[in-house]
């Protein structure tokens, strides 16, 4: 199953790719740094009853002129032994599609999977292995841990990739306060976006409820459960039901006690909306409660 932390690896490859010169700088595979990079899409199905997507497909194009280069970038968070000829069929795939030169980069969060994903993988019979794979993994044992804010603060692409890297760490919460602080000192768009990258990158870690104590800003995730979006939703549910009340008032209906606690403690933006419709109509606030079991008594 694809989760948000799955995702969050290898989709802030897409989202800054400034990040792809430093990280593959840390293989030891230089890459154009002047180029344009564009999205493809993941599918790398062909005409058979089977399902490939990879998890992010990148084209970087040097502006010099150069041959350009596919990028299959895969976030791995477990050993799966057949994931070496999927990896095969990526790469012969992007090739033979593309005509160029490409390159696979696994990322992982722990130091266990990346030794394994590193291979090679050696495909074939076992008289005769005619297909090596031979990804280059990015994990904790080669992306630098950011501990110290001001230099977070200088790459902060590289300092949100190198958190989620490290998230099992036990220095983990040193790193997080680091970056914390370095995001204390961006600008507004910047603040949001890595902090609630970083939220959705962490799962569901303790790691994550320390970055949850340390962080409150706009939401880039929807629908990903994240403390920003919490905050945002309780928000508009409060308007919500401040203007059901103010309706009702103006139209001097009185409210009791109960029923105002009922609206408050209403966090169903739908079921605020159906309130507030009503509230135009109803001679008495017991009727926004009509349809629900047990209104009349809670009123």
């Amino acid at each position: 199953m694809v989760t948000s932390r799955h995702e969050t690896a290898h989709r802030i490859f897409q989202e800054r790719p400034a990040l792809l010169v430093p990280t593959f700088r840390l293989l030891g595979v230089s890459l154009p740094e002047d180029s344009l990079v564009e999205v493809l899409t993941p599918d790398a199905t062909e005409l058979k009853p089977i399902e490939r997507r990879l998890d992010s497909v990148l084209r970087l194009t040097p502006r010099d002129g150069g041959p350009p280069v596919m990028l299959a970038v895969e976030a791995q968070s477990r050993r799966d032994q057949d994931k070496a000829a999927s990896w095969a069929y990526y790469l012969s795939f992007l090739t033979a599609q593309n005509n160029c030169a490409s390159l696979l980069v696994v990322v992982c969060q722990d130091k266990d999977t990346a030794e394994w994903a590193a291979g090679p993988f050696h495909l074939g019979p076992d008289d005769w292995k005619p297909l090596t794979v031979r990804p280059l993994v990015l994990g904790p044992g080669n992306v630098p841990m950011i501990v110290d804010p001001e230099e977070a603060a200088e790459d902060l692409a590289m300092a949100t990739f190198a958190a989620m890297t490290h998230s099992k760490s036990p220095d983990i919460t040193v790193i997080l306060d680091a970056l914390a602080r370095a995001l204390g000192t961006a600008d507004s768009e910047s603040l949001n976006y890595y902090s609630e990258l970083m939220e959705s990158g962490l799962g569901n870690t303790p790691a994550r409820q320390t970055w949850r104590k340390l962080m409150k800003n706009g939401s880039y995730f929807p629908g990903r459960g994240t403390l920003v979006e919490e905050t945002f939703l309780k928000g508009k549910a409060e308007g919500q039901a401040r203007s059901v009340l103010r309706l009702l008032e103006m139209r001097g209906i009185p409210v009791t006690e109960t029923q105002r606690a009922r609206l408050a403690a209403c966090t169903d933006p739908e079921v605020l909306d159906t309130w507030l419709e009503r509230a135009f109509r109803v001679t008495d606030a017991d009727q926004l409660f009509a349809d629900e079991p047990g209104a009349a008594a809670r009123t």
